[in-house]
């Protein structure tokens, strides 16, 4: 695919960061494997809409089906029938390391002598390098984090000989082994012809959790996922926690140091990641969202008419604020629900035009009235600005935006897509130079405190590098050159719009 020539540069529609995949596992002996990982990776959609992949085992083959595109447009009934087996994984893709392209499409395959495995990653590796360059891989040969995962996986199999080979549990060893290599951000799922394997970072940056079955289980990134095959949610996966499933139950491992245990959900998982009715920390999502918007009302109180939500991920706090605040919850937006992320725009008149893609204001709703606009958060600031000139086109006579998590003013290296700090709208400008540049009357964000006591799981253990810049483990000098936090970003604004760097570009760079 080549890049567009200058002036036809994508259009972002949706600015929001953006997450690395959602993955699956489903043991499930007496029933179509096929079908049931593709419910679940329908309700995991939203964590990755580039790729879809299933990799399923009747027991003695492993068959592996990927393509680019959504879980639907991948997979057909007909599809679905063929991929005969009992157990297998899956995944749904956006790229955070590597390039969205098919052979970077997962589940990544391997097979050493009559071995075969497959897995499965949600996440970002920091010390992808270094791991290559063990892997045997070239300079420059790497496709992702992922694949180099898989490749050292492959060589511990073939290190130990096919007479090690032989145990059934080969797979198992082969993981625990090679898993403490790994840093980073990692829930992954592997399979080979007879095993489920899932495994979460000593971290637990990214979530995972187990359910139940009648007759099986399964490990799904979030907990719809369960709802949607009819499992039983029964608990989150430990931070550094391996859970092994086979035809003789689950089984759990810890291969982790217990040094290296420090648990560090992303924190974006709950403020804008996960759906609204997934449970983290044994906490329900949307109440949390809701919980956001009475801390938010509390703290930055406004004087206004109606209180609206940037849907979706806006709403339930919009709620809550309202509930708070006394002032009317109402619909300011109507939100395209099946608009891609970019476009190509000849001219600037139509790249302008591009949020009206995903959006539309309710002029009904918005004529004359003070409103209080509430989302999850502005990374880059393009899709904001546009809303926030589309409600005043509407008529709003004030417009108050409140943000329901602090300034996001550093880049994430765990498997969030949010570029350098330099493409960061908060790292380049004060909270008033934000207020003038989105030209809205009033600008507050939620106090990073408060957005943690709004999730209930206070004292559970976050990651906020992105709001801080204080990253659990530690990133490699040359990540933190690439993304530009060893320096202080720059702060002219081009001469061609006025505007910052983030607004003037429009595009969006991947962290790998």
């Amino acid at each position: 695919m080549t890049s567009p020539a200058p002036g036809n540069e994508p259009v972002v529609v949706d600015d929001s960061p953006r997450e690395a995949c959602g993955v699956v596992g489903i043991y499930a002996p007496g029933q179509a494997v096929s079908h049931l990982l593709y419910l679940a990776l329908y309700a995991l959609q939203h964590r990755g809409q580039e790729s879809a992949g299933m990799a399923v085992s009747d027991g003695e083959t492993l068959t592996i089906v990927k393509d680019m595109g959504l879980v639907a447009t991948v997979f057909d009934d007909r599809m679905l029938a063929a991929l005969a087996g009992h157990l297998g994984i899956g995944q749904t893709r956006y790229s955070t390391t590597g390039s969205s392209s098919w052979k970077n499409s997962q589940p990544v395959y391997r097979t050493i002598g009559n071995v075969e495995f497959a897995l499965g990653h949600n996440g970002n590796l920091v010390n992808t390098v270094a791991l290559a360059d063990e892997a045997g891989f070239l300079p420059g040969t790497v496709e992702s984090d992922s694949d180099v995962m898989a490749e050292l996986v492959a060589v511990d199999l073939a290190r130990v000989g096919a007479e090690a080979r032989s145990d059934e549990r080969h797979l198992e060893r082969a993981v625990a082994r090679v898993v403490p290599s790994f840093e980073g951000a990692f829930s992954v799922v592997f399979a080979d012809e007879g095993h489920v394997i899932g495994v979460r970072d000593p971290n637990g940056f990214r979530p995972l959790c187990l359910g139940r079955l009648d007759n099986g289980w399964v490990l799904a990134s979030e907990s719809p996922a369960l709802d949607t095959v009819g499992a039983t949610f029964v608990r989150e996966l430990d931070p550094g926690e391996m859970v092994v499933i086979d035809a003789a139950g689950v089984r759990s491992s810890r291969p982790f140091d217990d040094e290296r245990v420090n648990p560090k959900l992303c924190l974006f998982e709950f403020v804008y990641f996960a759906r609204p009715d997934t449970q983290l920390y044994g906490q329900g999502v949307h109440h949390a969202r809701v919980r956001m918007g009475e801390e938010l009302a509390a703290h930055a109180p406004a004087e206004a008419d109606m209180v609206m939500g940037v849907p979706e991920s806006g709403v339930p706090a919009a709620e809550g604020f309202a509930r708070r605040s006394g002032i009317p919850f109402g619909h300011g937006l109507v939100k395209n629900r099946y608009i891609g992320r970019t476009f190509i725009a000849p001219n600037q008149r139509l790249r302008a035009l591009g949020v009206r893609m995903k959006l539309n204001p309710l002029r009904d709703n918005i004529a004359g009235q003070r409103l209080v606009v509430v989302d999850d958060s502005i990374v880059r600031g393009t899709t904001t600005k546009a809303m926030v000139q589309m409600l005043r086109e509407a008529g709003a006579s004030e417009v108050h935006m409140r943000i329901s998590s602090p300034p996001y003013r550093w880049p994430c290296f765990y498997g969030m897509d949010t570029g350098t700090r330099g493409e960061l709208l908060a790292a380049n400008l004060t909270v008033d130079e934000i207020q003038s540049y989105l030209e809205v009357d009033s600008l507050s964000y939620l106090t990073l405190d408060r957005l943690v006591a709004a999730t209930g799981a206070t004292g559970a253990g976050f990651c906020d590098a992105c709001l801080t810049g204080e990253y659990p483990v530690e990133i490699p000098i040359d990540l933190r050159r690439s993304a530009a936090i060893d320096g202080d970003p720059a702060r002219e604004l081009p001469a061609d719009a006025g505007l910052p760097p983030v607004a003037a570009t429009g595009r969006i760079r991947a962290s790998g």
